[in-house]
């Protein structure tokens, strides 16, 4: 995996695609290679980033496919990486996902061809090698193809002597863009989304033939139609606007993110929400567990969901790993709701985790950011967070996103299973109109915080402690500065210290402490003297005043009833940013990380 651009129209391609690949950077890899085909093929290839890979000059060749490769199989090499080639060297392919039975595949074709990487992708185009010397055409040839291959992939392939391109989809994210005069390729669309905002979203067993002008679908090998969307986000609002990193960006639309989430979803009194879903009120009085699924980042939020709707909506809560997820025990699934939480809406586990649950019966909804992905497909409804493109890899307005999402999923099934009363549902929404504010006075107080980043900046290790609410905040804090900085942190709750966290306390480890409404700032405070017993710094994130006594640094934020701990975040998010520049990181591309992860 990571990702898969292309071009076909008029213009030179290679300079169209290599532009593609930049687009895709944000995702994260670790080599990337294009190849140009008309009469034959020409692949360029590099160990590294983009940049170091040459724009082909060759002006009249206007058909073209890349790749960025984040390695799963053999290491980031040049010759690993993406696309490769038949033993002709006429047929090139890009491939993301895992083909599962490539072992076996190479064993049948290793006496008549010869392989060079150690990849699992390499076996495709020999494979299409094959079905093209029976005379047929490439759509043919990689239909016959798909056919063999066991797994999840996106693949598109160009081969010398045969127009266009033909992609394939089982699982892994691939759509279309319609241009004038061209037709573009994409993992998603920021790939393209300077030339077109007129997609079209391929489904799980497609196969497509593209030329500049037409797109024919086949699924099961009879054609489909597949309709053409409009994007809602456009090249600009997936630029940097001045900003040094992606990331610091999207922390700064962290207002504009929480306003699109809640808008039109709070009535004019604050008594009550509308998230446009379709589950019947008797089947949501009925449920007795939300099993909640989810990976890396959504699975904080989902656990801070949990905090909400354990406390307000009257139902069991269980948060599970998406990887690790299994329906079962003497779970009803007629009276157990499945949420998949996931922003790009391809993450492969929690897809895998969603279909589990179908299989069993459950209803199941999504939680996503994006439209036309394959999560809103496979859920029987779906809640988009509207957070806007993100293109840093560590998440951030997703995460705000999530939860005000969840916050408004709680008002509703607590008024729908009339358990909530009407004052916390007024606290709660008004702490959601408050929160965009809230936000904003944290990013205006940013020079502190980083002054404060600078300091520390050298620390051993970095311990994140919270109760309540303030717990799924301090491990996805702990996690925000480990992705970007590489330095050591954990989140824990606050409590669990002296179970055997504290041996690892010392002066050069820093103590983050949520000293937050909603998460039991008091009792934090008492495993707050135990780390500075034994001689730890504290930072404090706290709107108490008097809980500064007790902390070295204090980063002060508003109140915000129950959703401050969300406030509290996006502070230990530029803590964690200005740790991470210190420190000269790539911040946008943290090593050996993906934005969408999208294999098991």
């Amino acid at each position: 995996m990571c990702g898969i651009t292309g071009y076909i129209g008029t213009e030179p391609a290679g300079r169209i695609v290599h532009q593609g690949l930049k687009n895709l950077e944000y995702r994260g890899y670790d080599s990337a290679g294009i190849a140009l085909a008309g009469e034959t093929v020409s692949v360029y290839k590099t160990e590294g980033e983009v940049d170091e890979l040459p724009v082909p000059a060759q002006n009249d060749v206007a058909c073209g496919i890349g790749h960025t490769r984040w390695s799963t199989h053999g290491e980031p090499t040049e010759t690993n990486a993406h696309p490769h080639t038949d033993c002709s060297g006429d047929v090139a392919v890009v491939h993301n996902g895992i083909i599962e039975n490539y072992e076996e595949l190479k064993a049948a074709l290793r006496d008549q061809h010869i392989f060079k990487s150690d990849t699992d992708t390499e076996v495709i185009p020999h494979l299409i090698e094959n079905h093209l010397a029976d005379d047929v055409s490439l759509l043919t040839a990689v239909q016959r193809t798909t056919a063999q291959l066991e797994g999840s992939f996106a693949i598109a392939v160009t081969a010398a002597g045969h127009d266009g391109v033909v992609v394939a989809r089982e699982d892994s994210p691939l759509l279309v863009g319609h241009g004038e005069n061209a037709t573009f390729i994409g993992s998603d669309a920021t790939a393209f989304i300077e030339h077109t905002d007129q997609v079209t979203y391929l489904e799980s067993g497609d196969i497509a033939r593209l030329t500049r002008e037409d797109i024919e679908i086949y699924n099961a090998g009879e054609p489909v139609t597949r309709e053409i969307e409009t994007l809602e986000w456009d090249a600009e609002a997936a630029g940097k606007s001045g900003y040094e990193h992606y990331m610091l960006k999207e922390i700064h639309e962290q207002p504009r993110a929480l306003r699109q989430a809640i808008s039109g979803r709070i009535d004019e009194l604050a008594t009550s929400v509308d998230l446009d879903i379709d589950l019947p009120a008797e089947y949501l009085r009925s449920i007795e567990e939300i099993q909640i699924v989810a990976c890396g980042t959504s699975y904080h939020a989902g656990l801070y969901a949990k905090e909400l709707l354990e406390a307000h909506a009257g139902v069991r809560v269980t948060v599970h790993i998406a990887s690790e997820y299994e329906f079962g025990g003497d779970r009803d699934p007629w009276r157990t709701m499945v949420v998949a939480i996931t922003q790009s809406g391809e993450t492969a586990d929690t897809l895998s985790a969603l279909r589990n649950a179908k299989r069993a019966g459950a209803r199941t909804l999504a939680v996503t950011n994006t439209l036309g992905s394959t999560v809103t497909r496979d859920a029987d409804d779906t809640v988009f967070i509207r957070a806007g493109p993100e293109i840093g890899v560590a998440a951030t307005k997703t995460f705000v996103s999530q939860v005000a999402t969840a916050t408004l999923l709680t008002v509703h099934l607590g008024q729908v299973r009339q358990s909530i009363t009407s004052q916390t549902t007024t606290e709660l929404l008004e702490s959601l109109r408050d929160l965009p504010g809230a936000v904003q006075q944290i990013l205006d107080r940013e020079a502190t915080i980083k002054d404060a980043a600078e300091t520390y900046a050298d620390s051993e290790s970095f311990f994140y402690i919270g109760r309540q609410a303030g717990y799924p905040v301090a491990l996805e804090s702990a996690l925000k500065l480990k992705e970007i900085s590489y330095d050591h942190a954990e989140g824990f709750a606050a409590g669990e210290l002296k179970h055997g966290p504290l041996a690892l306390v010392t002066p050069e480890t820093p103590v983050i402490a949520l000293l937050t409404n909603a998460s039991a700032a008091e009792k934090t405070l008492n495993n707050v003297n135990e780390v500075e017993s034994r001689g730890a710094p504290v930072i404090g994130v706290t709107s108490d005043p008097a809980a500064t006594s007790h902390v070295d640094t204090t980063f002060d934020i508003p109140e915000c009833g129950p959703l401050e701990p969300v406030v509290a975040n996006v502070a230990l998010q530029l803590f964690a940013y200005y740790v991470a520049d210190a420190k000269d990181r790539a911040i946008d591309k943290p090593r050996n990380l993906a934005k969408s992860v999208t294999v098991e």
